[in-house]
């Protein structure tokens, strides 16, 4: 039993400290409603590739990870981020990385994969709502509908499709995972500090 003990606990805090050291893109708190955060994103440049129903969501992964591992012009490594990014609620699903701040669009290396394709994010405001555990269809449905009815409910217009983002490596344990449903609105739809 002590065992299992030490062994929980070293992949408690490992599964933690790999997602800690993984830059996110940066994003200021506008207002809170109900559980929902109202973000102001900062730009960005995103890495994306198209998903079809037969493909899942492991085939945009590995497009997306071996641009990012050397799969490009310049056959250079390109540091991880989170979350990874999966719209939904539509019939041409589409995953995303963010790319780390640290590079502007002309020095990044052109991907190998056509269906890769760097996009420049403007900033944008974004609500998002959080859960823990595995990202089951039933547990994205539900908190989408959440996450739309609190907006429908103070009045903040939301426009584009709602996306799932997932923070955490595959092993991390399911109470320590965190995911988000997010959907970008209109900045002056928005209170702040409501």
């Amino acid at each position: 039993m002590c065992r299992f003990l030490l062994l929980l606990v070293a992949m408690l805090a490992g599964s933690h400290s790999v997602a800690g050291d993984i830059e996110e893109p940066a994003w200021q708190l506008v207002t809170q409603l109900d559980g929902v955060e109202i973000r102001q994103y900062a730009p960005t440049i995103q890495a994306r590739t198209p998903m079809t129903a037969s493909e899942g969501s492991s085939s945009g992964f590995r497009r997306l990870a071996g641009y990012i591992f050397g799969g490009n012009d310049k056959e250079q490594s390109i540091a991880m981020t989170a979350p990874v990014e999966q719209t939904l609620q539509t019939d041409a699903p589409v995953m995303a990385f963010t790319l780390p701040a640290q590079y502007a669009r002309d020095e990044l290396p052109t991907p190998d994969d056509d269906s890769v394709s760097l996009v420049s994010v403007p900033q944008r405001t974004m609500a998002a709502i959080r859960f823990s555990g595995w990202a089951t269809d039933s547990q994205v449905d539900a908190r989408t509908d959440e996450l739309l009815a609190v907006l429908a409910e103070h009045g903040v217009q939301h426009t584009g499709t709602p996306t799932l983002n997932q923070y955490n490596p595959p092993w991390t344990l399911p109470f320590l995972r965190r995911n988000e449903i997010m959907v970008e609105v209109l900045a002056d739809s928005v209170e702040p500090g409501a």
